[in-house]
């Protein structure tokens, strides 16, 4: 592998290509890299990475990584952090260009949207970080399986009336909190599936369609939200741009 400042400084020449595609694209977030149980990050200057500060790992972190979070002795910056190993491809480059729009969730209006749910409320009551990851959502259950297959079918052939009927039968089913997690998760997580498929297409790759199919898990959401996310962006293109009105679209469909 080549030196770990020339494989993150390959990143910028991808960057530049797509950076016009939506704000999340423009700025150069932190790269955290995980090794030996440290952190190595890197920051930009006029356009360039170079390493800033070696910190030990804030917490249990596998080794294969791919996240976005806060470093508290990083100043409480949010960065991308990862494992060496995604500068071995272009597939990797993407992926870390799919953390940098959840850098930029975070900077612009994620933390406002996060507490106008009661889930997020109670996770802070009980100081429980992780719940974004670890929340118990009923993906196995049928009257889950059924109607969100349903709805992901109906965004495929633009079924208007086959995507409200399984909201409806969804809202009905879920509980409180897992109908707003489930929300939660099409809005962070679809929106950045969105933005890489949407460099994907510009780049001739295949798209991610990881999470399409049963048996479903935490990435369905990533998979739904952003075949939602590209229904509504058909009728109102603007919504893409505004993010707090894309999250309030989506709880109200």
């Amino acid at each position: 592998m080549k030196d770990l400042t020339d494989a993150i400084n390959a990143l910028i020449p991808l960057k530049q290509q797509v950076d016009t595609f939506h704000p999340a694209l423009e700025k150069l977030y932190p790269i955290a890299v995980l090794k030996d149980e440290h952190l190595l990050i890197y920051d930009s200057d006029l356009e360039k990475y170079r390493l800033t500060k070696r910190i030990s790992v804030p917490m249990p972190i596998p080794i294969g990584v791919r996240a976005a979070f806060q470093l508290q002795d990083y100043d409480g910056r949010i960065a991308c952090v990862v494992s060496p190993d995604v500068f071995e491809s272009q597939e990797g480059y993407i992926t870390i260009l799919h953390e940098f729009v959840h850098c930029y969730q975070y900077e612009t209006c994620e933390q406002e949207l996060k507490l106008t749910l009661d889930i997020a409320q109670k996770a802070i009551e009980v100081d429980d970080n992780m719940w974004e990851i670890n929340y118990p959502f009923p993906y196995l259950g049928r009257d889950f399986i059924r109607p969100y297959t349903h709805f992901m079918e109906g965004l495929k052939v633009r079924d208007v009336i086959k995507i409200k009927r399984s909201r409806k039968q969804l809202k009905a089913y879920l509980a409180l909190h897992d109908f707003e997690y489930m929300i939660w998760q099409e809005w962070k997580e679809g929106f950045a599936r969105w933005v890489e498929n949407h460099i994907k297409q510009h780049l001739e790759m295949p798209q991610n369609t990881k999470g399409s199919l049963p048996p479903y898990d935490r990435v369905v959401f990533y998979a739904g939200g952003a075949a939602l996310i590209g229904f509504l962006a058909r009728n109102e293109p603007n919504c893409l741009q505004d993010l707090p009105h894309l999250f309030n679209q989506i709880i109200s469909l």
